[in-house]
């Protein structure tokens, strides 16, 4: 049965406004941070939210689909829910109070038809929905306040940024490689030994690109 936090949903809701996940990287304000980047789908808002170490690890690894050595939080969440038939349904970005996002995780227990909205964090309530390829939205209210309209010139400029992130990831990457050529001369024998390595260091930024490497062999 579900505790007294539970909040169940309103009938007559405002509209909500579905989000995707644009990006992921370090925050330039707050050390030790991450910035979240969710886009307005099909359309040019942004909504950035800064995040913690751990939650920005458990949404890039989900992202890039690795496997961990240990079950991480989210993911100990999602076998829980699996176990006793909680479905999750969405995550909603719910408020903006005094400059700190809200969430919901939209659920429902043993197929009930009854959904109810429980309180999260946005970071875990997102690291949560990846794992279960739900939707995620927010609010007109939310999206206003918080939100950030690009224009052409600027999208093109964080597609450039974005780009140059990659490929100085990429030759960072590279430079830890035992193999002086990088990850390309390297055997699919050695790259797998590396991919168990970076798994069993909990280094999923390498684990990522020795995977890409194993997959453009295939």
């Amino acid at each position: 049965m579900l505790n007294s936090h539970t909040i169940f949903i309103k009938k007559g809701k405002v509209e909500k406004i579905k989000l995707e996940i644009l990006g992921l990287s370090s925050s330039q304000s707050q050390s030790g941070s991450f910035a979240l980047v969710l886009g307005e789908v099909g359309k040019k808002r942004r909504l950035p939210i800064i995040i913690g170490m751990f939650e920005a690890q458990a949404i890039a690894i989900e992202i890039e689909k690795i496997t961990s050595a240990r079950p991480m939080t989210h993911d100990l969440f999602k076998s829980f829910a699996k176990a006793f038939h909680y479905d999750i349904h969405e995550i909603i970005i719910s408020e903006l109070r005094e400059g700190v996002f809200y969430a919901k995780i939209v659920c429902s227990s043993n197929n009930s038809y009854e959904r109810v909205e429980i309180d999260a964090r946005p970071s875990d309530a997102i690291a949560i929905g990846l794992r279960f390829n739900v939707p995620i939205y927010t609010y007109e209210d939310v999206l206003s306040e918080a939100g950030i309209t690009i224009s052409d010139m600027e999208e093109e400029d964080d597609e450039m940024q974005a780009t140059s992130s990659r490929s100085s990831r990429e030759r960072s990457s590279e430079r830890r490689s035992p193999m002086a050529g990088g990850f390309a001369s390297m055997t699919t024998e050695q790259l797998e030994n590396e991919l168990q390595r970076a798994i069993e260091e909990e280094d999923y930024e390498r684990a990522a690109k020795i995977r890409d490497e194993l997959n453009k062999r295939k």
